[in-house]
């Protein structure tokens, strides 16, 4: 395998970096700090009196956390660039949790939030939770998805075609 050139090895730690910077600001206010700020993360009686809500929550939020690691590094290391719309990624990510949803990350961190909402018995967090779930669906009609199209043209279609925006595929879809 021959060595990557110089100015690829920079954007690619530019990436791992900024990625990094990245997740601690966006999902970490949005999954983490404003829970946390509605919580305190002050466990209440479950929900609806239903003890195994506590358990479910644990596996969402250990769920939506792997989750949202493996794409976050998966945009830096294979995307070669971040989430973020100021450094986007090179190359259309379609691998790990992309071959079974379009936006894994945005899955995750809502699965987060609600997995806190059941952990923490609190109706506040659902509401919120359905709250950055319409905000992040305004975010990929309205800026996203025109962008990938534009960005990627056929190659974005097809993986459009083939993923579901929220609800996973059973199956990984393999790109042609």
């Amino acid at each position: 395998m021959a060595p990557e050139p110089k100015d690829d090895r920079t954007r690619r730690i530019s990436a791992i970096v900024t990625t990094a910077i990245f997740l601690i600001l966006a999902p970490g206010t949005v999954a983490g700090y404003i829970p946390w700020r509605i919580t305190h993360w002050h466990i209440d009686p479950p929900l609806l009196g239903f003890t195994p809500f506590c358990a479910i929550g644990i596996l969402l939020i250990t769920a939506g956390l792997g989750i949202l690691l493996e794409s976050f590094a998966r945009f830096a290391l294979q995307g070669i660039g971040t989430p973020a719309p100021i450094f986007p990624t090179r190359h259309l990510v379609v691998q790990g949790f992309y071959r079974y949803v379009r936006n894994p990350m945005y899955v995750a961190i809502v699965a987060t939030i609600l997995g806190q909402a059941l952990l923490f018995g609190s109706s506040h967090l659902i509401e919120y939770a359905a709250i950055a779930w319409l905000v992040t669906q305004l975010f990929i009609l309205t800026y996203e998805e025109p962008t990938l199209r534009k960005t990627f043209g056929p190659e974005y279609e097809t993986y459009r075609t083939n993923v579901p925006r929220w609800i996973p595929r059973f199956t990984p879809w393999r790109s042609p």
